[in-house]
């Protein structure tokens, strides 16, 4: 089987480099434009945003949490998909309503270079982790850890995805993606017709897969419910595909792009939810889907995860060309520059990998947390348009980071605060705690800077 999916591996590269656009200027390359400069239509730029926010790492945390949590797990994960809705409103308020082309430039104008600065590295390092995460995944599928077919498997999909990645940038990546959707759509529909054929599998059993208890899943919904009002605004590849077209089509590539990515990971969660529902003393839940739906099927799965590890691995790095050249300006505007941007963000990838979390989960949970000193911003100053002082959004920041910092430490088990302090041992239940407790702070800090900046006015405005 591992040949037949490095076999398939390739022969997807291969395509997607032959389709990429070729070699542009930095309009195609950079902002996604044709090479008569004209924007992609609603149907390139919808797949476009499904295929790169269904990643590899994406599938499988879904599977997973469906198979330890029952079908709420596959629910909350998906939840994380109504950013789109989010984000299309973000991405409104932004571009149409403060007259911004990209989030950098609201940011400065609100909290000056540092503010900029300090929303840079939070999605540096969420470029960063998406590349490993992804990596990693394709790595497992092809063997254990540190193998041989770990480490050829992970170096093939690096070099093919960086070269034809490469050409293009982001006109490559959007025109790669409509193939890549459209591939990975087929086979997902294959697989859960097979799905619903296989013994023991039935929609009453999977409708009450889940407890009603908080550390069933329930608590990693809520997570997910406080989280997405900053989530999209932290992810560059979602942001990035928002000031492309104009206000309809934008509009509406968010919200198809919203239901349809709903729609896949819960049905990929279901996969996980029947092998808990089926699974067999020390089994895990790849032996367990094995044992229930045989190596035809497992091969469709490890290929549906293939082919979206390559569509978010190639967006990723159009979005970290961009970050880097583009918005903070670390070199020339060229192509060239671009291109290094790249395979520096693999390189980093890759030392993540080699180096990092092996929790797929955290990922997620670490990144989501730590950009949730966002969320004030999106409701104060993008929504609202209220003037903030800068304090609050520093004090934001750094609340976020260390809440992220918190809960990274608590779930690898480095050190135990929250359980000796509060009781609470459970590891989403501390993820509940900390995401609740920093969406509290980062607002109050803002309504306080607020209501300290209109009292000072005030005081001004009554001063003989």
């Amino acid at each position: 089987m591992s040949f037949l999916l490095l076999s398939a591996m390739i022969i997807i590269a291969v395509i997607s480099f032959v389709i990429s656009a070729r070699p542009g200027g930095v309009n195609s390359f950079f902002k996604g434009w044709s090479q008569d400069d004209k924007v992609p239509h609603l149907i390139t730029l919808t797949l476009s945003q499904v295929t790169t926010w269904i990643f590899a790492r994406s599938l499988m945390t879904a599977a997973i949490l469906g198979y330890y949590f029952g079908i709420v797990g596959g629910i909350a994960y998906a939840a994380y998909y109504l950013s789109f809705f989010t984000g299309a409103a973000i991405i409104d308020g932004v571009r149409f309503q403060h007259g911004f082309d990209n989030i950098q430039g609201f940011l400065e104008d609100r909290f000056g270079r540092y503010g900029v600065r300090c929303y840079n590295f939070v999605i540096a390092l969420r470029l960063l982790s998406e590349v490993f995460a992804n990596l990693l995944v394709i790595g497992i599928i092809f063997g254990e850890t540190g193998s041989d077919a770990y480490i050829v498997a992970i170096v093939v999909l690096t070099l093919a995805t960086l070269a034809y990645s490469m050409i293009g940038g982001l006109r490559a990546s959007l025109k790669t993606d409509v193939f890549q959707m459209c591939v990975f759509a087929a086979v997902l529909v294959v697989i859960i017709f097979e799905l619903t054929q296989a013994d023991g599998w039935s929609v009453g059993a999977v409708l009450t897969s889940s407890p009603l208890k908080l550390e069933s899943g329930w608590n990693l919904l809520l997570v997910a419910l406080l989280q997405i009002w900053s989530y999209p605004l932290h992810d560059p590849v979602m942001m990035d595909r928002g000031f492309i077209a104009d206000r309809r089509t934008t509009r509406l590539s968010f919200i198809h792009a919203g239901w349809i990515s709903i729609v896949c990971i819960l049905s990929f969660s279901l996969l996980g939810v029947y092998a808990g529902l089926n699974t067999a003393d020390g089994e895990v839940m790849m032996t367990t889907l094995g044992r229930l739906l045989g190596e035809p099927v497992m091969t469709l799965i490890s290929l549906a995860l293939i082919i979206s590890a390559v569509s978010t691995l190639d967006s990723t790095l159009s979005s970290a060309a961009k970050l880097s050249i583009v918005d903070m300006k670390l070199g020339r505007l060229s192509v060239g520059n671009g291109r290094i941007a790249m395979a520096l963000f693999m390189l980093g990838g890759l030392a993540f990998l080699f180096g990092g979390s092996k929790d797929l989960y955290s990922a997620v949970a670490v990144s989501g947390t730590a950009s949730m000193f966002l969320i004030p911003v999106v409701f104060f100053s993008i929504w609202a348009g209220l003037s903030i002082p800068r304090w609050s959004y520093f004090a934001s920041f750094v609340t976020a980071l260390g809440g992220a910092a918190l809960y990274y430490v608590e779930a690898g088990g480095f050190y135990s605060l929250l359980e000796p302090a509060l009781g609470i041992s459970i590891k989403y239940n501390k993820l509940l705690l900390i995401s609740l407790t920093v969406l509290i702070l980062c607002i109050s800090y803002f309504a306080i800077g607020l209501w300290l900046r209109r009292r000072a006015m005030s005081a001004d405005f009554a001063r003989p």
